[in-house]
């Protein structure tokens, strides 16, 4: 079997190779490594590439043989964001502030991940302590979107998704606190899943917003996302706002019927701001959906006005609380020639953040501030529970909810980063995820008349990871 036979398979097809022989760890993760080393110089989707992957992967294919690793996903090879703490590799979070860590220790889901027999390819690209939605925030430079070198790959898990879709990784692993994880996926076209709220652990993720954060998985198929999922969810005494979840039965998200399920659409998902084609692309995918039985209703969800604001406030304020340990003094960026503390505080933080990570510590700390903290703050968690209440609602009578990823498909580059507003507006379809803890996921539906790719959101109620992963498996078989 070739190389690039072998870049075009899902996960899940890997899996079942390596499974009965007919490929190796070894052969799969070589394929890849070539790939990247030949390719990745054009989309700057990795920050770091594994000098072990080979020594991984030799040593999986031997448990593998010795009948040690049976699962499904053992000896894939997989990308992981560079948020995520892994032990000897190192950690930037694609930040000068973070550029020369190197963790002494594994996130629990890297844990997971290897205690599966996944290989680790390396880490990859993002905005800068995944506060953007383009990467180009990054410290080490813009990734650039598979489907269209003149486009963004979306953020903050653009070096995530990129990477899938330019068959530099068969599966990877981004954080979604906003929509970093559905948002690039669909800007390329790949598949992203944002978990419920605790169903995956958080420790040894650097924290954003630490009551918006989740760690996901970014796949060529809903299977591949469903399988991934398996392996990194469930309750982690490390993490006291995760839960105990068994995760998903596998064969009944690829089996999954439609039929007699109900579909709520709301309005306020393809009303003014939203691209025509995105609109098209998204109904053409929910009246297939209508044609094999499931039931189709629009409702009004106004709440959704108040979702940019709502989710900015809570973000930037746990944003500045949960960065301020960031001075200089214990790990990270320390700058040279400071004589007085204050000094070194002020330049180490002046020096390591870039503009957009400055922006947001500011506007949490005005929110956060004695004579601003009701009027802003206090009002958002209001209308967080404002927010929760409509979906709740909508849940009584509806299955999943659908509407699109985002307004458009992929900005051109350095098209949002002189406009910041802009940029924070193309998150409304997403961040009222966030707010309520509930899971979804991107899908590709289709592309506009430029070619590029477009996303379906499937939402789903708490814990229900397996409708909505069902709903994309049934529309991915077509």
């Amino acid at each position: 079997m070739t190389g690039e036979e072998i870049l075009k398979m899902t996960a899940a097809e890997l899996g079942r190779k390596i499974k009965t022989g007919e490929l190796s760890s070894e052969q799969v993760t070589a394929a890849y490594i070539d790939a990247i080393k030949a390719e990745d110089g054009k989309y700057n989707s990795y920050i770091t590439v594994c000098d072990d992957a080979a020594a991984q992967a030799k040593e999986i294919d031997e448990k593998i043989r010795s009948g040690e690793l049976t699962g499904p996903l053992a000896g894939v090879p997989i990308a992981v964001k560079d948020n995520i703490c892994t032990k000897g590799i190192l950690t930037t979070c694609a930040s000068r502030m973070l550029s020369n860590f190197v963790p002494p220790y594994d996130a629990t889901v890297v844990k997971k991940l290897k205690d599966a027999g996944m290989v680790i390819l390396g880490k990859t690209n993002m905005d800068e302590f995944a506060m953007g939605s383009t990467t180009e925030t990054s410290y080490f430079g813009p990734t650039v979107n598979p489907c269209g070198t003149n486009k963004v790959p979306g953020g903050s898990s653009g070096g995530s998704a990129a990477s899938v879709a330019a068959d530099l990784a068969p599966i990877s692993l981004g954080s979604d606190t906003g929509g970093s994880i559905r948002q690039p996926a669909s800007f390329c076209g790949v598949t992203g899943l944002k978990p419920t709220y605790g169903t995956v652990s958080r420790y040894g993720l650097v924290a954003f917003a630490s009551s918006l954060d989740q760690i996901g998985p970014i796949g060529k198929s809903a299977e591949d996302c469903a399988l991934l999922y398996d392996i990194i969810c469930g309750e982690d005494t490390k993490d006291q706002s995760s839960v105990s979840y068994d995760g998903v039965n596998v064969e009944n998200v690829t089996g999954f019927d439609v039929s007699g399920k109900k579909i709520g659409i709301p309005e306020e998902y393809f009303g003014e701001g939203i691209d025509e084609d995105v609109k098209a692309r998204v109904m053409e995918a929910v009246k297939s959906f209508e044609a094999k039985g499931a039931v189709v209703e629009t409702f009004k969800m106004p709440i959704m006005e108040y979702a940019i604001p709502t989710y900015y406030i809570i973000a930037c304020a746990e944003a500045c609380s949960n960065l301020s340990r960031y001075d200089g003094v214990k790990y990270g960026y320390r700058p040279e020639g400071v004589d007085n503390l204050m000094d070194l505080y002020i330049k180490s933080r002046s020096e390591g953040f870039g503009m957009e990570v400055k922006r947001r510590i500011m506007l949490g700390n005005f929110v956060l501030s004695s004579g601003y903290y009701d009027a802003y703050y206090n009002k958002a968690l209001q209308a967080k529970a404002l927010i929760k209440k409509a979906f709740d609602e909508a849940f009584e009578k509806y299955d999943v909810v659908i509407g699109p990823v985002a307004p458009t498909t992929a900005l051109t580059a350095g098209e949002s980063l002189s406009d910041p507003l802009k940029m924070y507006l193309g998150d409304i379809c997403t961040v009222l995820i966030n707010i309520v803890g509930i899971p979804a996921v991107s899908v590709p539906c289709g592309n506009d008349k430029n070619g590029m790719p477009v996303g379906m959101q499937i939402i789903g109620k708490h814990y229900d990871e397996e409708t909505i992963l069902g709903f994309a498996a049934n529309y991915q078989r077509g």
